[in-house]
């Protein structure tokens, strides 16, 4: 059975939205979970190969002069599927990080064997009177202390892995399961909000 607290959870910081219309990624940042814990870290700059637009730069804080001596994105990559190793994968709205995760991975020819699924969709189901599920607003909303270091790769990563365990944390208090599995993570987020009560009382007796 898959630890849905043991895995790898990621954040990416990129040129733009979307890798089919030929953005890139300039950052990443992740850390390792063991039962819980935080085992590892991974954070690296990456040069796109071009200039990033003075809207990026803002957003993120990472400058072109940041980025000009960085490890071009095919070498970060190399070393980020060895240190995902056959781990599953958690970004905060997933859909973003997962294209492109496999966008960098397909340019060189590249896969991990994990599966992927997103804390934001499971904070929809499990934290449902949240006014916001914008990582930084969970945060907040949760009482969970952070600074303003949002819209870097390891920062972001590190704030959804306390998201990740309180999210973990409040199934086990729904649940009688000691270890919840991967397996389950996936079906939640899945399911319909109104159905997720129901779903999570079955594991009881």
């Amino acid at each position: 059975m898959s630890n849905a607290n043991s895995l790898v959870i990621l954040d990416f910081e990129t040129t733009g939205l979307s890798p089919t219309q030929g953005d890139r990624t300039i950052e990443i940042g992740a850390v390792r979970l063991v039962n819980g814990e935080v085992t590892e870290q991974f954070q690296q700059l990456m040069n796109p190969g071009r200039i990033i637009s003075p809207f990026i730069e803002d957003y993120t804080g990472i400058t072109n002069h940041m980025l000009k001596s960085a490890s071009p994105c095919s070498n970060v990559m190399v070393n980020f599927v060895k240190f995902i190793g056959d781990d599953n994968l958690i970004a905060h709205n997933a859909a973003f990080d997962k294209r492109f995760l496999d966008a960098e991975l397909s340019q060189i020819d590249r896969e991990y064997p994990g599966h992927f699924s997103c804390s934001l969709l499971l904070a929809r189901r499990v934290f449902q009177g949240a006014p916001s599920y914008n990582l930084g607003n969970l945060i907040s909303y949760l009482g969970i202390k952070s600074s303003a270091g949002y819209h870097r790769a390891l920062f972001d990563a590190e704030m959804t892995a306390k998201l990740w365990s309180a999210l973990i944390e409040e199934i086990q208090q729904k649940t009688q399961l000691n270890i919840v599995p991967f397996t389950l993570i996936e079906k939640i987020v899945k399911t319909p909000k109104k159905s997720v009560a129901n779903l999570l009382a079955s594991f009881k007796d």
